[in-house]
């Protein structure tokens, strides 16, 4: 079983947005500064107005890593995960899981898009080759 994030009024829109097929990323409403980890404050003007927006959901693969160890009884191995610079949204990386027939194929510049796993009441970002 995954463990699942705490659902807090600052994330709720990241980790329900995949219902919709939206990865929804918090942008400031001062200075439009993309926020990710999601938070009440901006921490580039530290302005308290913040809003969910609709990402583009690709982007391209910053750094990875390929994971061959078991940490838990059931967990298939391998799986990757992947750091994704995010199109459209200036500073942000996304961590998420890859969704691929090879993971030993992945490659720092690849281009990927987001999809989502639903698990109880949140959709998990993972992401697949584009």
């Amino acid at each position: 079983m995954r463990p699942l994030p705490l659902l807090t009024p600052e994330n709720t829109p990241f980790w329900t947005g995949g219902e919709r097929g939206e990865l929804m990323i918090v942008h400031c409403d001062a200075c439009d500064a993309a926020i990710h980890p999601p938070q009440a404050i901006c921490p580039r003007c530290l302005a308290r107005e913040t809003t969910p927006r609709a990402a583009a959901g690709t982007g391209t693969i910053h750094s990875y890593t390929i994971n061959h160890q078991a940490w838990a009884p059931g967990m298939a191995v391998p799986f990757g995960l992947a750091l994704v610079d995010l199109d459209g949204e200036e500073g942000v990386r996304l961590t998420a899981e890859m969704v691929c027939d090879d993971p030993d194929a992945v490659q720092i510049g690849d281009r990927v898009a987001v999809t989502f796993l639903p698990v109880a009441d949140v959709w998990i970002p993972q992401v697949r080759p584009a």
